[in-house]
């Protein structure tokens, strides 16, 4: 048991998981460090007292309901989950197998809901906690090559913004993080998978973005330290903001995207404004 605020973070084994963590540690939190392989997240995050390394699989519920039961054996509570695992399947949408993409899925969206599944009701218990979701740009704006990551994402920023006002009554907030481009492992062979090129309409895009994405791994503005510090920082305060676009490419994306969508409303509005019964 802890009298110190306890985080719990997927996908620790490696990337932003692995700052996240090591960010949490260093503001004070005990920390319950998951991931499909616990002796990889024990030697990227080393020991200390209060870290709790525990194997979490996210498509798996089993797994999730015991790695939230060792945290509280261990902690006696959770105070802030962090659904941080994911991967990264990129291809135009005829060449991505039906399989793969229900995987991306799977992992991205369904994963996040498996683990809130079973951290929910300590926070209930609790009548307090704070809900994180790593989305992405692409969680509000879609385009080319990722059609599969970006289905997951906004049906996890859907899902996010329809829980918050659920689980309100009861002291937990929820947080969405839209992070731009960061140096992660999010395009390393390890994080993403490219579809198979199969069709020859797509085959001269498809070599362009294969060529211009892995030469941007490695290069990338953004620093992920600074993110999970900035993360961490905003967990404990007391008004966390619900959604949180994390970099200045980000910031100019949402912007240029609302900059959209009103004009979108806009357009036809004498129309859209025209569609009641008739008195």
């Amino acid at each position: 048991m802890t009298e110190k605020k306890v985080l719990l973070v997927t996908g620790a084994g490696r990337g932003m998981g692995v700052d996240i963590a090591q960010a949490a540690l260093a503001a004070g939190y005990a920390v319950v460090a998951t991931g499909r392989d616990p002796l990889k997240v024990e030697k990227a995050l080393g020991a200390a007292e209060d870290l709790l390394t525990v194997r979490l699989d996210v498509t798996d519920r089993a797994s999730a309901e015991a790695a939230v039961q060792a945290a509280v054996d261990r902690f006696g509570r959770i105070d802030v989950l962090v659904n941080n695992a994911g991967n990264f399947i990129a291809g135009f949408f005829e060449e991505i197998s039906p399989e793969d993409f229900r995987a991306q899925v799977e992992t991205n969206l369904f994963g996040p809901l498996t683990v809130a599944r079973a951290v929910l009701p300590v926070m209930r218990r609790q009548r307090s906690g704070l809900v994180v979701s790593i989305s992405s740009v692409a969680g509000f704006l879609g385009a080319e090559f990722t059609s599969a990551y970006a289905a997951a994402k906004f049906g996890l920023e859907g899902w996010m913004e329809s829980l918050a006002p659920e689980v309100a009554p009861f002291g937990i907030r929820t947080m969405i993080v839209e992070p731009g481009f960061f140096r992660t492992d999010l395009l390393t062979p390890e994080s993403t998978t490219f579809a198979e090129a199969s069709i020859a309409d797509y085959a001269e895009r498809t070599e362009q973005t294969i060529t211009a994405w892995t030469g941007m791994n490695g290069l990338q503005g953004g620093d992920p330290a600074k993110l999970a510090a900035a993360l961490v920082h905003l967990t404990s305060s007391g008004e966390p903001p619900a959604r949180w676009v994390a970099g200045a490419d980000a910031v100019g994306a949402l912007e240029q995207k609302a900059k959209t969508l009103l004009e979108q409303a806009g357009a036809h509005r004498q129309l859209s404004s025209s569609l009641d019964h008739d008195a």
